[in-house]
């Protein structure tokens, strides 16, 4: 098992230095944490907590509120959050709300009682449904919606959406349908400011029946397949949400002998994995998952340690992934 010393003979640095790293980074220079924590991932060291604890008013823990362990999304912002957390000698605490304030109440209590130091939270606020901020517990959004009352990392759902609605219509497409997420969520209602927005400074009009309200589900998806199947005017288009409702919708056109996207063209959004295996593979929205779990982590340690970020909010850069799943709309 790697110890101190090793970190500190492959960093070039005194065990000193090393141990400062770990209880006070913020007086150890830049160019020397650097080189103690490449050692660190080198080496395979992973500080003991329990003492270094004992020593210290913190816990070096921090919780991670889950929405949904299933959303395969959240799982590429856990994993960056894990890594820049494991380098600082932070661990993780991992708990799935699943949109309930009990649920969150008991997770919070880890805050609370000095067993955890911060939360990040990965659930769009919704003010009537959620206990942060509170004044005595430091916290960090990622992955939210506008209007976020504390420090948070997002990206700009509404111009995402947008693009991508953009884009079918760049493709001659004008009856474009929508599968949206729940209507009281923050992230179906930015994206759906978004889808208007594209259709009315295309000349487009908004037509309710073409909106199909899932739950993020592929399950709700199949749902709105099912629903588009049976219209006697078909859209020649549908943006979803996610890449989950996506590949729900395109089994069933499937079913119903629609071929996609020669019948009918559609896009997701997230960029999970399995967009790219899914047949046809699919034009979507990339969400910089990983980069927002890292910004989350670093501004939570950053106020861990009594400095005020620079700003309140972090918009990170979406990315258009172009694949198979849209054709020009041919009348």
């Amino acid at each position: 098992m790697s110890n101190i010393r090793e970190v500190a003979k492959r960093a070039g640095v005194s065990i000193a230095t090393v141990s400062r790293a770990f209880t006070n980074p913020d007086k150890v220079s830049k160019n020397s944490l650097k080189k103690v924590m490449d050692a660190v991932d080198e080496v395979g060291y992973r500080p003991n907590m329990m003492a270094r604890n004992f020593r210290s008013t913190k816990s070096y823990a921090v919780v991670v509120l889950v929405p949904d362990f299933a959303n395969l999304f959240f799982t590429k912002v856990i994993r960056a959050i894990q890594e820049t957390g494991l380098k600082h000698g932070y661990n993780i605490l991992l708990g799935e709300t699943r949109d309930s304030k009990e649920r969150e109440a008991d997770y919070l209590k880890l805050v609370e009682t000095r067993q955890a130091d911060g939360v990040i939270q990965l659930s769009p606020h919704i003010p009537e449904q959620e206990l942060l901020p509170h004044p005595h517990i430091h916290a960090v959004a990622a992955c939210g919606a506008c209007d976020t009352p504390y420090t948070s990392v997002r990206m700009d759902h509404i111009s995402a959406a947008k693009s991508i609605v953009n884009y079918l219509i760049s493709m001659g497409h004008r009856k474009i349908a929508c599968i949206s997420g729940l209507a009281d969520n923050p992230h179906s209602r930015d994206r759906l400011v978004g889808y208007k927005q594209a259709l009315e400074e295309a000349g487009i009009e908004f037509n309710e029946t073409l909106i199909f309200e899932g739950n993020f589900t592929m399950a709700s998806g199949h749902d709105a397949g099912d629903y588009y199947a049976q219209l006697d005017e078909k859209p020649s288009a549908i943006f979803s949400m996610n890449d989950d409702m996506a590949i729900g919708a395109i089994k069933s056109f499937k079913e119903h002998g629609i071929r996609v996207p020669q019948d009918i063209s559609i896009t997701g959004f997230d960029d999970l994995d399995f967009a790219t295996y899914t047949d046809p593979a699919l034009t979507t929205i990339r969400q910089p998952a990983e980069e927002m779990g890292k910004k989350a982590m670093q501004l939570l340690l950053q106020i861990l340690d009594g400095k005020n970020p620079a700003q309140q909010e972090f918009i990170l850069k979406h990315e258009f992934v172009l694949r198979d799943s849209v054709l020009p709309y041919k009348g």
